[in-house]
């Protein structure tokens, strides 16, 4: 099937953040775009007022009429996310319409585009989004499908109305579901490897295989940016360029890093380049490291030193990573994204870093049970880091309960007293006896939907307009 066959796009799980981007694309290319998702979102409530028309029930009647006239020119994108069980999606399956999974459609737009792919267990939704704010910063065209919404922009995806062949494409090489064999990169950066996805690699040594499988298909003149400390386990193909990059190690580093006013400013050393006095205002060491790397593959393509200096100054993150919802010298509010131990630890430490000796409290909704189970102990040592911590209940997103497993899990590893179980009716609560000098939410759940309340309310309490 091609682009110009293709005249009705229908997504099941439109309102994942990659599914998302994806609808943008084939709306703005001129396809009808329609969808259906679980529960209305500010996300899939922005989609509709971008002319997508999207439902939340799941139920066969509900798929819009256009699409039985028009089968043969109809594409069905789903998520892996989505239940086996699903009504639609069986139905669909039954009327021969072409049914691709997210990833393969990811693979088949970029196939014509130099691509830039970031992979990584975390780090993908930052670097990627680096990535194509230099390059648009640059004037190189990209055509970017993000996983995150980019706070200068408003969007996870960028598409320059000049795109052509001769555009660079940058994306996410999700691991979930070993979705990035799909990708055929010509630049590839790995960022990190711990063990995650536990339900569907079993075990760390296969989510490594499944890297390994994804690396080897760069293009054979193209790079791997790869982290420095991931080299023993990550071999990679005979005659591949490969860079390496860190903090302090690696042939691409990050030197003399200080914390100034807030912002982060490093010196870059790398590919027989210097590049001094960096600014990154979207603070944390683990964002200097992804820096590193975004800088690297712009230099690769063809970035100069002041396209990276001014990019990466002008750069405002994205929306749910080191987010600031308040800052002021008495009160700072933080929202991050953070799910896995490792994340969480990176988080919490670049805060007691740009804020030393005040009082961190921090809520954490945690993301799967299977998660939850597999890393208990983790998030219980990362969270140590807070002075004061609130454990919602478990975001299941595709699971079911696990018997035995439940936030509990967490505080009773936990080796600080001032730590409580709270629902989540009740969080807004549980705040009110608080009195937070750094305040964080943290998780990939839909702990976002109480962001807005939390910052009204402290901005009430506190008198911070």
């Amino acid at each position: 099937m091609t682009n110009e066959q293709i005249h009705i796009v229908y997504f099941i799980g439109i309102g994942g953040i990659g599914m998302s981007a994806l609808a943008r694309w084939f709306n703005i290319n001129g396809k009808q775009v329609y969808g259906y998702d679980r529960t209305e979102t500010p996300l899939t409530r922005k989609l509709t007022d971008e002319g997508i028309e999207i439902h939340y029930e799941d139920d066969p009647n509900q798929i819009p009429a256009a699409l039985s006239g028009q089968l043969d020119k109809t594409l069905v994108i789903y998520t892996p996310a989505v239940p086996k069980d699903h009504r639609e999606l069986n139905y669909l399956k039954e009327t021969g319409v072409v049914i691709k999974k997210r990833a393969e459609v990811l693979g088949w737009i970029t196939r014509e585009y130099y691509t830039v792919a970031v992979a990584g267990t975390h780090g993908k939704t930052t670097t990627s989004s680096m990535i194509a704010h230099l390059l648009l910063i640059g004037a190189r065209n990209p055509v970017a499908l993000l996983g995150g919404i980019m706070q200068e922009y408003e969007s996870n995806l960028i598409l320059n109305s000049n795109r052509n062949t001769r555009s660079i494409a940058v994306v996410e090489a999700d691991e979930y579901d070993r979705s990035f064999l799909h990708l055929h990169p010509d630049i590839a950066i790995v960022t990190s490897a711990d063990a995650d996805h536990l339900d569907i690699y079993g075990k760390r040594l296969h989510l490594i295989e499944s890297i390994k499988e994804f690396i080897s298909r760069i293009d054979h003149k193209g790079m791997l940016i790869l982290k420095e400390d991931l080299q023993h386990d990550l071999s990679t193909a005979p005659g591949l360029k490969c860079e390496t990059y860190g903090l302090d190690s690696g042939n691409c580093q990050a030197k003399k890093i200080r914390i100034e006013d807030g912002s982060f400013y490093f010196d870059y050393h790398g590919i027989g380049k210097v590049i001094r006095n960096i600014r990154l205002d979207m603070p944390g060491y683990h964002n200097v490291e992804n820096a590193v790397a975004a800088i690297t593959a712009c230099l690769t393509i063809g970035l100069n030193q002041l396209e990276i200096l001014g990019g990466l100054a002008s750069y405002k993150g994205v929306k749910r990573r080191f987010e600031y919802l308040i800052r002021t010298p008495k009160l700072v509010y933080i929202d991050d994204y953070a799910h896995h131990p490792t994340e969480v630890h990176a988080l919490l430490t670049s805060v007691k870093s740009l804020y030393p000796g005040k009082k961190i409290t921090a809520i954490f909704q945690p993301h799967l049970f299977s998660r939850t189970r597999d890393f208990a102990d983790g998030f219980a040592k990362s969270l140590d880091q807070a002075d004061e911590v609130i454990l919602l209940d478990i975001y299941p997103a595709r699971e079911q309960p696990i018997e035995g497993v439940g936030s509990q899990m967490i505080m009773d590893r936990m080796e600080h007293a001032h730590v409580q179980l709270c629902k989540d009716n009740m969080l807004l609560s549980c705040l009110k006896n608080s009195k937070p000098e750094v305040l964080l939410t943290i998780g990939a759940g839909d702990i976002d939907r109480f962001v807005e309340p939390i910052a009204g309310m402290l901005r009430k309490k506190y008198h911070y307009e």
